[in-house]
């Protein structure tokens, strides 16, 4: 499988697990977290996939939100290969990710640099 396919096929599977995470009934993904898919790294031959979860809250509810994807992690590969009309579907590894955490803290340090008075003229 060529670089480009790994790739297109990489962001199918990112947008078709953020549809499902909302879909799924399962605690551990609710529960007022805010999760997002980050990015989906393809083996090229199509047959791995990891999925990086990150969320609004926290590392620990990343992991948490990766334990309840781990459980429907049959469901998911169902509807992959439905939508994209696959024999076979990668196999899939859900990762906790902490990268909306670490932005957020940078954006904040970053706000500490600007000057109140700078801050105030660009708005």
């Amino acid at each position: 499988m060529g670089s480009h396919k790994a790739g297109r096929m990489g962001e199918d599977i990112k947008r078709i697990v953020s549809g499902m995470m909302r879909e799924l009934k399962d605690p551990r993904l609710h529960g007022g977290m805010m999760l997002t898919v980050v990015r989906c790294d393809m083996a090229h031959d199509g047959s791995f996939c990891k999925v990086y979860i990150s969320s609004f809250e926290g590392f620990e509810s990343a992991k948490e939100a990766v334990k309840g994807l781990d459980s429907a992690k049959g469901l998911i590969k169902k509807e992959i290969s439905k939508v994209l009309g696959t024999k076979k579907c990668p196999e899939l590894s859900f990762v906790a990710d902490n990268s909306i955490e670490r932005s957020a803290r940078i954006t904040n340090r970053l706000k500490e640099l600007v000057p109140d008075e700078q801050q105030d003229e660009e708005q």
